[in-house]
């Protein structure tokens, strides 16, 4: 029998009436190849602010982040807001009906929690439980919901139509989000800013090329999320090219 661990209890009972759909749905949404973007013109309007917004604020902040914060306060800063997400995953998987998922991830939420100094450190990883991503746009897609169409959000960048409403689902349902008290969820919300930040460091040599190289950075960004986050449902293999935009800005409690 599987025991549900304390912090997914609550969350639990308030999504069970969803629960249910996994069962009626029957099978997983089937994985489009092609590209629907009927709403480009405003796609790419968006597009042009989350660039504008890069250039002159995130870009220039994270450069600052990464350029004084040392190397390793920054990793335990993204550990701390990477075991914050955990949470988020394990009621995910229960929904999608894959316990074994929820097994590992709370295994590694409890080892990076206790011995792992609150996820500062990572001692899960080596131990075998490595984190296991999911969020509530899979929890559709096993559900049988279709991708939608192809969008762009604001802060957010490339998503699509299910993706959109299941980053709104993990913010507000998030058990980070309704069981932590204001002030930790406050610090919570701040972690994962600067985990994000220091992402964007690390990688401006891959996203600097795509936003402001790029003869039309909106496809190529487009295209990269799609096959990315495809190849993800699919749960294969780590694929060999890099998503720029993946979670960006997300809530901590959100993955």
């Amino acid at each position: 029998m599987l025991t549900l661990p304390p912090f997914a209890k609550p969350l639990f009972r308030r999504l069970l009436p969803a629960a249910a759909l996994v069962l009626l749905a029957g099978c997983a949404a089937p994985i489009p190849s092609g590209i629907s973007d009927p709403y480009e013109a405003q796609n790419r309007a968006v597009h042009r602010g989350n660039v504008a917004l890069d250039r002159s604020v995130v870009r220039p902040t994270s450069m600052v982040y990464g350029r004084t914060v040392p190397g390793p306060v920054r990793t335990g800063i993204s550990n701390v807001a990477s075991n914050l997400s955990l949470p988020a995953a394990v009621v995910n998987s229960l929904l999608q009906l894959r316990p074994g998922d929820a097994a590992q991830n709370t295994t590694r939420f409890l080892i990076n929690t206790t011995i792992g100094l609150g996820g500062l450190l990572d001692p899960a990883t080596p131990m075998g439980a490595t984190q296991i991503e999911t969020g509530f746009g899979e929890t559709l897609h096993v559900w049988g919901v279709a991708e939608g169409n192809y969008v762009e959000l604001p802060l957010i960048g490339p998503s699509t139509g299910r993706d959109a409403v299941g980053t709104v689902v993990d913010v507000a349902l998030s058990p980070t989000v309704v069981l932590l008290r204001a002030e930790r969820l406050r610090a919570a919300v701040g972690t994962g800013i600067l985990s994000q930040l220091g992402r964007r460091f690390d990688r401006s040599n891959l996203v600097d090329p795509l936003l402001y190289e790029s003869a039309d950075s909106y496809a190529q960004s487009r295209q990269i999320y799609l096959d990315n986050r495809r190849f993800r449902l699919r749960r294969g293999a780590d694929p060999d090219y890099f998503d720029p935009y993946e979670d960006p800005y997300d809530d901590p409690a959100a993955q």
